[in-house]
């Protein structure tokens, strides 16, 4: 799949529904800016200021602090360009993004569905910090040519904001961007996934720890930047345990228990003409789902059982196609399919039924929601 970047004439003036201000589009892909990037900005601008009067003694009060929201809007803009990387690749692969959020010191492209193979997995991760290390690069090879003072450091600032959050994205565990590398390598070399995301659920608490401990440090031997590691690491930290936990949950919830066979879930399929009254649809869809068909053999859809029942209340001797929901791609399963992509697949699709098919496309039964999240919840197939 391939993606056109779309960017609009300008950022949006108007909150969205969707998580924050909207600034523009990428390959349909809504960026947004959340309230609470504000917040990290302020706090990175309060810690920093100081730092810049150090580090130019010339300078004034008010330059160092336009110099400390400089480097917050810097350090933003790395994010972003971090993020895109990880949604162009993404989209390329063929794997939807609903949105890219930029927040609290951090950002997030959001996938709409877990990539297939422990390959894509890798090759997204690892596209956000190959973008950022090459910005940071090319901004430290610009140093050789600003001249000294506040641009010189401005440049610097980039560098170092786009190199921290390349080699920090590297770190090895969830829900960074290394720990998604290596959940993609034990996938890989054990074949389960969640394997792979335990591991880099481990190495998530391990990078937290460190964090704490890098700004106890700091802290013990009264370093310059003390008060701003502390700021950020205690900050980061939170983010990186709260994103772990979410990770291993998510996992958790679209772990397939053993045992568990989608065609004993499946209830049985009964196909009826599209122009049925839908008071005898509805009398025969009992346990059952039902296809309804058109003359022509095209299927009108999946029998809604709430639906029929309002226009049965009404209008019984009304075609049963009125109240059918439609057959869309998303709402076919393969049988074969592995059981996690299936309730993947259903998590994902806003339906409440779903046609099941052999592998020669004939109907094999349908598939409810409320099923399936039922025998997931047992972690066993029903009795």
């Amino acid at each position: 799949m391939s993606a056109t970047s779309q960017h609009g004439a300008g950022p949006s003036r108007t909150a969205t529904p969707e998580g924050g201000l909207r600034l523009f589009r990428v390959g349909g892909v809504p960026v947004l800016l959340a309230p609470s990037w504000w917040i990290g900005s302020l706090i990175v601008v309060v810690l920093y200021a100081p730092l810049v009067g150090r580090l130019l003694p010339e300078a004034t009060t008010l330059t160092s602090w336009l110099l400390a929201a400089g480097f917050a809007v810097l350090l933003g803009l790395s994010v972003l360009a971090h993020e895109l990387g990880h949604t162009v690749v993404a989209l390329r692969l063929g794997i939807p993004v609903r949105r890219v959020r930029l927040f609290l010191l951090g950002g997030l492209a959001e996938v709409a569905r877990t990539p297939r193979r422990p390959g894509q997995e890798g090759l997204v991760a690892a596209a956000g910090p190959i973008v950022s290390l090459l910005l940071g690069g090319f901004c430290a090879l610009l140093l050789f040519a600003a001249p000294a003072g506040p641009i010189w450091l401005l440049v610097a600032e980039c560098a170092v904001a786009n190199l921290a959050v390349g080699l920090f994205n590297l770190l090895p565990g969830l829900p960074l961007d290394g720990g998604r590398l290596v959940r993609a390598g034990v996938w890989a070399a054990t074949g389960t996934r969640a394997k792979g995301t335990r591991a880099a659920v481990a190495g998530g608490a391990l990078v937290a720890t460190a964090l704490l401990v890098w700004a106890l440090w700091g802290l013990a031997l009264g370093s310059e930047d003390r008060w701003l590691r502390l700021g950020v690491c205690v900050i980061t930290a939170w983010f990186v345990i709260l994103g772990a936990r979410a990770e291993l949950a998510a996992e958790t919830r679209r772990g397939w228990p053993e045992g568990l066979v989608l065609t004993e879930l499946v209830r049985p399929v009964l196909q009826l003409p599209a122009e049925s009254p839908v008071s005898d649809a509805l009398a025969a869809s009992a346990g059952r789902g039902v296809v309804l068909v058109r003359a022509d053999g095209v299927a009108a859809g999946l029998l809604d059982e709430s639906a029929a029942e309002q226009l049965a209340g009404t209008s019984p001797h009304a075609p049963a196609e009125l109240a059918a929901e439609p057959i869309r791609a998303e709402t076919v399963l393969l049988a074969s399919e592995p059981g996690e992509e299936i309730a993947e697949r259903v998590r994902e699709t806003p339906a409440w039924q779903f046609l099941v098919v052999d592998d020669e496309g004939r109907p094999a039964g349908v598939l409810r929601r409320e099923d399936l999240r039922a025998a997931l919840g047992r972690g066993r197939h029903p009795a």
